[in-house]
């Protein structure tokens, strides 16, 4: 059957805490979602089973199975070549779960899978700022720090489908080093993340005496939001938290350059609510260490895409191309 007699695809975006559905059109507009717990669903087939119901109505609503061309699943530690979800330490499966045959099985469409963060990139290159580039770096600022690596049009995937891991380049060789969820010291994630934001700004506590709002919050309770709000009321500490961040981040993104040299960075996720609060410094430290060979080239972007359907829709993105 013709491409053009499927109008849709479906999109998964999986995360630790819940599953979020979509269907989605060729103009990349999210046509009807849901979503269920993925928290707590030890038992796979359960889980299928909710996921399957779920969705029943809204393929229902579309017109049935025959007019959607595929699914695409954005998971953490989905494998692409394999349709694997491999040692995923945020989900409730253990080992290596076939997640993509699962759905395709039930379902009787195409499944593919990808990490979360390329699932981004794809649809960043799809509908976002990046259409129409051909090499592109996709940095997700969340609780960690994904990345999509996009070269001459193509997913950079590697040898096994894990290639690509920028939050786990190491950027402190310090013995001081914070410690990783990866079980390394020092990963640019334990910095740049959400996470990372908050550790800084305790830390920066720790050191310094000057006032600040963020002094009336107990010091284990802050958050990379608190950081945000105080930043935006001029407090100086919070500003330097920003400064501290995006100083690092601009660095190793000039590092980046050298292996791929993009037209584009593409910054996405919580942190990116900051502004100009973080792209400054991430810019001025990127022209600061970029080699002089690249000066001036790459692009320091914010995604423009909605943060609720942006992961849906690069996974259905994927789809498209089955």
């Amino acid at each position: 059957m013709a491409m053009e007699n499927k109008p849709y695809v479906i999109g998964l975006d999986l995360g630790g805490t819940n599953s979020v559905f979509g269907i989605v059109n060729a103009e990349g507009s999210v046509v009807t979602s849901t979503s269920i717990r993925t928290k707590g669903q030890n038992d796979l087939d359960v889980y299928m089973d909710s996921a399957c119901a779920a969705l029943a109505p809204m393929i229902e609503q579309v017109g049935g199975i025959q007019n959607i061309k595929g699914m695409g699943i954005g998971a953490p530690n989905g494998n692409y070549y394999t349709g694997n979800i491999e040692l995923a330490p945020n989900l409730p499966w253990k080992g290596i779960v076939p997640f993509a045959k699962k759905f395709s099985d039930r379902l009787g469409i195409p499944v593919v899978l990808t990490n979360d963060a390329n699932a981004a990139a794809i649809g960043e290159m799809t509908y976002g700022v990046a259409q129409g580039m051909k090499n592109f770096i996709m940095i997700t600022l969340g609780t960690g720090v994904g990345s999509g690596i996009v070269v001459n049009s193509e997913l950079v995937y590697g040898c096994d489908g894990f290639a690509g891991e920028l939050g786990h380049v190491i950027v402190d060789t310090t013995p001081e080093a914070r410690l990783c969820g990866c079980g390394r010291k020092g990963c640019l994630e334990t910095y740049c993340s959400a996470t990372g934001v908050a550790r800084t700004a305790r830390e920066f506590l720790a050191k310094r005496t000057d006032d600040t709002e963020l002094r009336k919050i107990p010091l284990e309770e802050i958050t990379s939001k608190d950081v945000s709000i105080a930043a935006e009321h001029g407090d100086q500490l919070a500003r330097d938290v920003y400064k501290f961040t995006g100083e690092l981040l601009g660095r190793s993104c000039a590092n980046f350059t050298a292996f791929c040299s993009p037209e584009a960075y593409v910054f996405f996720g919580g942190l990116t609510k900051a502004g100009n609060l973080i792209m400054d410094p991430i810019k001025e430290a990127y022209d600061a260490n970029v080699q002089n060979i690249f000066k001036g080239k790459a692009k320091m972007l914010i995604s423009q895409m909605d943060d609720a359907q942006a992961a849906v829709v690069g996974a259905a993105a994927l789809a498209w191309k089955i």
